[in-house]
């Protein structure tokens, strides 16, 4: 779906937008259609919609697994947003007749050793403190609900609330929602949001949101895998999380026969496939399914996540520096949606929901406040930069 392609794009040629969104990850795509729903004549920027972190993102929607102990307003949005995911996925589904992955069939997370269990129930007791629903199972009963488990699997729980989503086709999901509602579709990169003839700008650009809006967001290398079954048929059906010899692993079946494994988070900008990365997620995985050694590799990507100095997003509005001005004055006012680490999947329902409604001129739901962009000034953008390079 292009600006040539869709019906509108001749009659915007000349005519302003209500909305322009530049960045066409889940992030973004989401925020256009919500957008669009509520009549507002709307633009996405984007020269590949869905080739950024999302191609290579398992889909997992586990809030309080993606979260870490001290972030609870993080913890709170999280958990909000997965919430909001199955009527998200079965208004999207019913839009577009498009099938997107979305499975409930929970998630277990399974230990190895003593000092796994230890770790996990410190996750578990998190979980229960946030009356999430959880259930602790000895190695007999997780054996029950997944023989294929390594017989040194030594005890987990069962996340029934935690499920999980394909992003691949939620981006081609999204994109048929798109063209359906309206919105134009403009194949070209941006690099100065003061040049878009929108009366809102929101910058959901991902890593390239740092470039123009001055924001402290750098790149979060991840690597994954993706392997195929024999005969596509997957031999566990829940996504298993697993703490394996003090190694974090995930496994999530599809459908269709894939199993995703992941995923590195490391503090580089490549996104090279390393064969330490394979062999380590590969080596946890099998200790944990063993049968999964037998699977053929199709697949070994990698990655930048957006990240910011704390690991939260960034979302509201912010006064973004003016690129043309050598004395760094201020430029255009736009909403900024990035920054989502981790989280971007998860997150896609809510962001969407509240970045749409201050679009549309309400004013900023107040669980935004802790992330707003104004947390961080120019001196602790510089203190940031010390401790935390970017490039």
């Amino acid at each position: 779906m292009t600006a040539t392609g869709n019906g509108h794009a001749n009659g915007w040629a000349s005519s302003r937008a209500d909305v322009a969104v530049v960045g066409g990850g889940p992030i973004g795509m989401s925020i256009a259609w919500r957008c669009a729903q509520r009549g507002l004549r709307t633009v996405l920027y984007d020269p590949a919609p869905g080739s950024g972190a999302s191609s290579v993102a398992a889909g997992m929607l586990a809030p309080v697994a993606e979260s870490h102990f001290g972030e609870a307003e993080l913890t709170r949005l999280l958990v909000d947003s997965a919430a909001r995911w199955p009527a998200f996925a079965a208004e999207l589904t019913a839009v577009t007749g498009q099938d997107i992955g979305y499975r409930t069939d929970g998630t277990l997370v399974v230990t190895l050793t003593g000092d796994d269990r230890r770790e996990a129930e410190r996750l578990w007791a998190y979980q229960r403190s946030l009356d999430l629903p959880i259930t602790l199972l000895r190695a007999t009963a997780l054996r029950e609900r997944e023989p294929a488990l390594a017989p040194r699997v030594r005890g987990g729980a069962l996340m029934p609330d935690d499920h999980q989503v394909d992003p691949r086709r939620l981006v081609a999901a999204l994109d048929t929602a798109l063209d359906r509602a309206g919105v134009t579709v403009v194949p070209q990169p941006v690099t100065d949001v003061s040049t878009l003839d929108a009366a809102v700008v929101v910058v959901a650009a991902g890593c390239g949101s740092a470039a123009l809006t001055g924001l402290p967001v750098r790149p979060v290398k991840g690597q994954i895998l993706r392997l195929r079954a024999p005969a596509g048929a997957v031999g566990f059906r829940h996504v298993i999380r697993g703490y394996a010899d003090g190694r974090h692993v995930y496994l999530v079946p599809r459908a269709d026969g894939e199993v995703v494994v992941g995923a590195t988070v490391e503090e580089r900008v490549d996104t090279t496939v390393t064969a330490g990365a394979v062999l380590e997620l590969l080596r946890a995985a099998a200790d944990l399914l063993p049968e999964i050694a037998e699977y053929e590799l199709v697949e070994a990507q990698a990655a930048a996540r957006p990240g910011t100095p704390d690991n939260a997003p960034l979302l509201g509005w912010h006064q973004q520096p003016d690129v043309n001005s050598a004395g760094g004055s201020a430029g255009r006012e736009v909403l900024v949606a990035t920054g989502h680490h981790r989280h971007g999947i998860v997150l896609t329902p809510v962001t969407a929901d509240l970045i749409a409604d201050m679009v549309a001129g309400a004013d900023p739901d107040p669980a935004l406040a802790p992330f707003t962009p104004g947390r961080f000034t120019a001196a602790n953008r510089e203190n940031a930069r010390e401790e935390q390079p970017w490039s």
